[in-house]
């Protein structure tokens, strides 16, 4: 087995992951690593849980030289506060033996507080492409230096809708640099990203996009409602052996609430929600208290979705089903890492079947089937959001004559229907030609005239 010795990092790389009890690279890495330190363009296309923060991390600090610049030499934008957070934590970690300043920016805190840490001097930064392209509008942050542009979860960045933002940044380097980007799936929208504003890059799949991980059991039950989903959902977290670290992933904000509310009630002080609607110190907290299991699981939103590397998840939920096969792939993605075991849990009802069927024929496998367990509450009871989508338009109704009513019913009808005849005057026509006044009062008036 390959181990980290034939990368032949330098002694301060090898001592980090030596301490990081890392030693073996993943496929991912072992794939990408020649192709980033030739310095060409790479797209790397990995499941999620795969190791990929790593795979640009190791070539691009095996290259490290020192240079005395105080503005950033390499750039990595993510999608998320939390990715931000964790992706600088795991530069700190891998560089603690070198000299090498790292910084993360994200929204949602004060601005001028990142501005005086960006002019302090940055080596590697890491941003959201929102906050990113904020300072470098203002001149705060400067791409004079920059020599590698990385590029993680770039499909979800442009789902996310910061197109805007990436090619507002990208028209602000230099043209002479290296770009790195990773990607879970290979959209079309990333394709044209690709052609627009990529020169060819390599491309390196570790798996077909929407593979699912091998070691991850995925399950299924199917309900005919909400309410019978939360009473579902009740009976396996009651088991709190097997139900040790759980993610909780649902569709809306409001629901999350809702759902976190019914589960207070039931285990209280054991879940917390995070959407983007909680605050970045809530959020960073309840991370740190999941990972540190102070709690034994998460209400989420496809904010959790996506990169964040919480150890050790027993279970995901779908408490509701994703809107999209591929997101399905990330939910899931999320336990049953590092080589680890994992069970995915999906609850859905009938209108969610044909997602779920797009998820299956995407994985070309199906997701097994389980009874209800005895003892769960079968109910009929609608929450509002669910009537909501029974309320549907109909076409108006166009109705045929009823033959059965007799043909004296059809002569009278039509006999009272309104014809437009096109004004007052079609309706009741002249019977006399109309005089013309006004050429009769000029011919008296010239008559009159010739007599004087």
């Amino acid at each position: 087995m390959i181990t980290f010795e034939h990368f032949n990092l330098p002694k301060a790389l090898d001592k980090a992951l030596s301490e990081l009890n890392i030693n073996h690279p993943t496929p991912i890495q072992e794939k990408s690593f020649s192709a980033i330190l030739s310095g060409r363009d790479v797209m790397g296309i990995a499941q999620t849980g795969t190791g990929k923060t790593y795979a640009y991390l190791l070539p691009i600090l095996k290259q490290w030289k020192f240079a005395k610049t105080d503005t950033p030499r390499v750039v990595i934008i993510v999608p998320t506060r939390e990715l931000v957070v964790q992706v600088a934590a795991e530069v700190e970690k891998l560089t603690q033996y070198m000299s090498i300043r790292t910084l993360g920016i994200y929204g949602g805190v004060n601005i001028n507080t990142q501005k005086k840490a960006v002019y302090a001097g940055v080596d590697v930064l890491v941003g959201t492409p929102g906050r990113t392209m904020d300072l470098a509008l203002d001149g705060v942050v400067r791409f004079d230096a920059m020599q590698k542009l990385v590029i993680d979860e770039f499909d979800e960045i442009l789902n996310l809708g910061f197109r805007f933002q990436i090619t507002s940044i990208l028209s602000m380097m230099k043209s002479k640099r290296q770009n790195i980007l990773f990607s879970a799936t290979m959209t079309e929208e990333v394709d044209e990203m690709l052609e627009d504003y990529f020169d060819y890059p390599e491309e390196i799949t570790l798996a077909p996009s929407g593979t699912p991980l091998e070691q991850i059991e995925q399950q299924l039950y199917l309900v005919p409602n909400f309410t019978t989903k939360l009473n579902l959902l009740a009976h396996l977290l009651a088991d709190k052996e097997t139900f040790n670290r759980v993610l909780i992933f649902i569709n809306n904000k409001r629901i999350a609430d809702y759902v976190l509310e019914k589960l207070e009630v039931l285990y209280p002080e054991e879940f917390t929600v995070i959407h983007s609607n909680k605050s970045q110190n809530f959020r960073l907290t309840a991370m740190r208290d999941f990972q540190n299991n102070e709690l034994r699981g998460l209400v989420t939103t496809d904010i959790m979705a996506r990169g964040l590397d919480i150890s050790d998840i027993s279970h995901v939920i779908n408490l509701q089903f994703t809107e999209s096969p591929e997101q399905y792939m990330h939910r899931i993605g999320r336990t049953g890492r590092a080589d680890k075991t994992g069970i995915a849990i999906s609850i859905i009802d009938p209108k969610e079947e044909d997602v779920k069927f797009a998820a299956e024929m995407l994985m070309e496998r199906e997701i097994k089937t389980l009874d209800i367990p005895e003892g769960v509450e079968i109910s009929d009871r609608l929450l509002e959001f669910e009537k909501k989508h029974l309320i549907q338009k109909s076409a108006p109704k166009r109705y045929k004559k009823d033959e059965s009513k007799g043909a004296a019913f059809h002569e009278r009808s039509d006999k009272n229907k309104k014809v437009n005849l096109g004004g007052p005057g079609k309706r009741n026509p002249r019977k006399t030609k109309p005089t013309n006044r006004g050429v009769e009062k000029k011919r008296a008036i010239a008559a009159k005239k010739k007599k004087s």
